[in-house]
This record gives structure tokens, sequence and C-alpha cells, in this order.
């Protein structure tokens, strides 16, 4: 399918924020621009903001000054909605309530002629639902741009039910042909980014209301362990709690109030409290002037043993530690045991191995101390240990030294299930596998999305293939049996990929 001619018009209705990014963004392809909003006078000062931008860009060597003179004069503020009578494409970013949409686009096709592309940026509502009263609902696509609009790349393009193959194929080369990276979804609640991130918010806050670990630290290991370019708590501080809370529950509710979705009693504390995040001067964390930022819990130096055991083969997310502890200088001895579920013996017997999603206490013998998964055991800059009760002091000093030998950082944390990364990670696998399952998007696609629109540092299902359909199945299926909600049941088609796993080892 042929994308939109850069001689056609395209117009924008709602000159915020993302009205406005999204607007330059079609300006910049060599479209001319008409700006719409029904605040008086907001539109002409939208123009003017995106003028200084251009300019920004002239500046920054981004924009020669010819390209940025003609979409200055490209860019038309339109007065009233009549005004929109030529475009080849109408993209809706106004406010996320349906019947204002729904209002909006019956007006539109009374104006806008049979062919023209109509597109809602919504990133909560459902694409078929806005379209649901449309005459013509087969050309109404979701265009779902993230913020900043001119400068992240990923742009989801949502079919819904009643959306002609044919409109969402123009939708997608259109986009693609701005320069951005398009991924196709199905019209499901969250689309794919807001879908499958949600577990990235969810257990942190709920390690933090289960008071194992404070927010800093729980950050500070999710990026400095797991790799991640923000900490939860200090991303949704960012981006606005009651943004992020209002996300979380549309697709809560969206989903029947399924488990796997449930929001935050902690976060929905904060909204009501008014501490939003940075917008409001705190959150979770205080962002007024010369507030000082909460450090991570840090352990002191401490001696690493001189030599322990290897018991079996190490699960293969982790295997790189033997090596790397030999490298360290202290001796290794490898003892028979259980084959991909091994784990390191200290001198004095505890057991330290990677969490498998139970609590390092249970009823079993023996003492146990539990690590964190790493994106990269060798350039990660800091793990989190969860001792048992049973951990003596000493147990406890011997295993922080071991991995300050390797070079981290440690914090000891509270005996949480499936510690802060290996739950946050083995849930973002599950939600990925889901949705490919249900045909909300290709695998490619999921991957591709949360790269480019939340930055993690793997794709969900490159992550699975790395540590194993059958590890992340036997995490999810012990955080189940501690928490048996239904929350962290594992999905079919994660249970299915495991079972494939399986009759080929």
């Amino acid at each position: 399918m042929t994308a939109i001619q850069p001689k056609a018009t395209v117009a924008v209705v709602g000159a915020g924020t993302m009205g406005q990014g999204i607007a330059q963004v079609a300006l910049v392809a060599g479209h001319r621009v008409r700006l719409y909003d029904t605040a008086g006078g907001r539109a002409a000062e939208a123009a003017r903001a995106i003028g200084a931008r251009l300019d920004r860009l002239v500046e920054k060597g981004r924009l020669t000054a010819d390209a940025r003179d003609a979409a200055r004069a490209r860019l038309h503020p339109a007065a009233r909605l009549d005004d929109l009578a030529d475009p080849a494409l109408v993209i809706e970013a106004i406010l996320e309530q349906l019947d204002v949409k729904q209002k909006l686009f019956a007006e539109l096709e009374s104006v806008v002629p049979d062919d023209c592309l109509l597109a809602t940026n919504t990133s909560s509502l459902s694409v078929t639902a806005v379209a649901g009263a449309l005459r013509l609902p087969g050309r109404f696509v979701g265009l779902h741009f993230f913020n900043p609009a001119p400068l992240l790349p990923l742009v989801e393009v949502v079919r819904g039910f009643a959306t002609d193959a044919e409109a969402a194929e123009r939708a997608y080369a259109t986009v693609a042909a701005w320069g951005k990276t398009p991924v196709r979804c199905a019209d499901a609640p969250g689309f794919v980014v807001n879908r499958i991130a949600r577990p990235f918010y969810a257990e942190a806050f709920r390690v933090h209301e289960e008071r194992a670990a404070d927010p800093a630290t729980v950050d500070a290991v999710l990026r400095e362990c797991g790799g991640f370019p923000m900490g939860p708590f200090e991303l949704t501080d960012l981006i606005g709690q009651d943004v992020n809370e209002a996300v979380t529950r549309s697709v809560y509710e969206s989903f029947f109030h399924d488990p796997k979705f449930r929001p935050s009693l902690a976060q929905r504390r904060l909204v009501e409290a008014g501490l939003l995040g940075r917008k409001s001067g705190r959150g979770w964390y205080d962002h007024t002037a010369g507030a000082e930022r909460p450090r991570p819990r840090t352990e002191e130096p401490c001696e690493a043993p001189k030599a322990l055991t290897v018991h079996g083969r190490l699960p293969r997310a982790c295997a790189v530690l033997a090596e790397m502890i030999r490298e360290a200088g202290i001796a290794v001895t490898e003892a028979p045991g259980p084959d991909d579920d091994g784990h390191l013996a200290l001198p004095g017997g505890t057991e330290l191995s990677l969490t498998q999603g139970l609590p390092a206490t249970t009823e079993l013998a023996g003492t146990r101390i539990h690590f964190d998964l790493a994106l990269d055991y060798r350039t990660c800059t800091r793990i989190a240990l969860a001792p048992s009760a049973t951990a003596s002091p000493s147990d406890v000093r011997a295993a922080v030294g071991l991995f300050q030998a390797l070079g981290k950082q440690v914090s000891v944390i509270g005996d949480a299930p499936g510690l802060i990364v290996a739950r946050t990670v083995a849930m973002l696998v599950d939600f990925a596998e889901d949705a490919v399952g249900r045909g909300v998007a290709s695998p490619q696609d999921v991957d591709t999305a949360m790269r480019l629109g939340v930055n993690h540092p793997r794709g969900p299902l490159e992550w699975g293939r790395v540590l194993g359909a059958v590890w992340v199945g036997q995490v999810l299926r012990n955080l189940h049996f501690e928490y048996p909600d239904g929350r962290y049941a594992p999905s079919q088609p994660l249970l299915r990929r495991a079972a494939v796993e399986e009759s080929l080892l």
C-alpha cells in the first residue's frame, strides 16, 4: 500500500504537546499541515511553538534554514473544524475521553472527504469503540505516537475491529515514510507497550509494599543489575503518577479486573495525595529545589571467602559466575548436584543460588541466600541478595564479599520471592508471549516496540530466549505458589514454549 504523498495535506486536531509533536513530524516530512484546537487562539500559539522548535533544529544543524522556512510556510492554524475540508489524513490528539473523541470524529465525517484516513493517538482507549459510531469505520485506525513525538521513533499502528486492511497498511506506510518505526498491532487493551510494560511498574511497587526494599534500592537494582535505563519509581515520577496510574487502571478495567494487571494501592495513595512526581515537586521522591536524593541500600565492604563449591551445573542465566569467581582468585571446587539447577556453597555450607521465584526461607532444610538475575553478570555493577531467616550475619557477609570481589555493589533486601529483576523480567516475558499468542502483534514487533517505546535493554521475547522458557516458567510457577491469586500463573503460550524446549533437551 502506498503512503500518503508529501504533497497531500495532514490535519492534526489538538494543539497540546502531543498534537504539536505530531504536526512537527508531518511538517518535516514535507506535508502541508492544518492544526486545529477547540480553544480559541491555541492553534496559532501552538504554531509559534512549533516554529521555535524548528529554529532550534536549525541551530543544532539538524535542519537547514531553507527547510525550516518551507515547513513554516506549510503550517496553517485552523480557526474552525470546517477548515479541515481537504486533508488526506486527520490525526486526533485530544482528551482521553471516549465520548469526546466519538463526537469529534462524527463531526469530522461531515467535513472531510470519504477517502480521508482518520486516526486517533489514544494510548488507552479502544480504537474500535472510538470508531463505533462512524459512518465509515473502515478508514479509522490508531496511530499511537510516543512523547516527544519528534524524537521517539516508535508508532503503534492499531487496527480496530472494523478497520479495513488497506487503511491500516496505508497508515503503516505513511508513518514509515515519515522516518518513524511503525509496528502493527491489534486493538487490544494497552496495545503492545502499555500492555506488556505493566509488570515493570507493578512488581517494583509490590516489592516496596511488602517492605522488601525501598524505592531507591529497587530503582538502583533494576538499572545497575537489570540494565534498564531508569527504575520504575523514578520513571513514574517523570511520567506523572496520575498519568501512569490512569493507564494501569484503564488496562486493568479493560481486562475485566484480571489480577495480572491489578494496580498498586501505594501508587493510588500518591495520586490521591497530589504527589504526582516532578510536575508537583514530589512523588516517590522529593523533587523540590535542594532536596537530597535518597541513596540505595549498599553494603559495606566484606571479606570474600577464600574458596567455595559449585554443586551441579548452574542455570544458564548465571553460568558465567563460576568462571568469574575463578578469575577473582577464589578457589572453586566442583561437586555433583542437580543438572542445570546447581548452586554455590559457601564455606559454612550455606547455599547461594539464583532465585527461582520462591523465598529463601522455606520449610526445606538448609540455609539459603538467593541472588537476583542480571542482564549481564560481567558488566552489571550491582546485585541484590535475599537471605533466609536462618542465614547468619557471617553467611550474609560472605555472600556480600563474594559479589564485591566480582566488582559489584551489593544490596541486601528482604526475602522477596523472585527478588526484583527476576520476577520483573519473568512477568515481562510472559506478558509478551501471551500477547503474541493472542495475535496482538508479531514477535518481532513486540520486541521492537518494547525496545523503542520504553527503551528496555532487550525485547522481552529475546530475553525469554536467552533465559529459556523452562526457567521463566519455573519462576512464575513458584511465584504463583506463593501468591495463588492468578497474578503469576504462567500463560498457555509460555507453557507450550517451555514444553517444546524441554522436549529438545
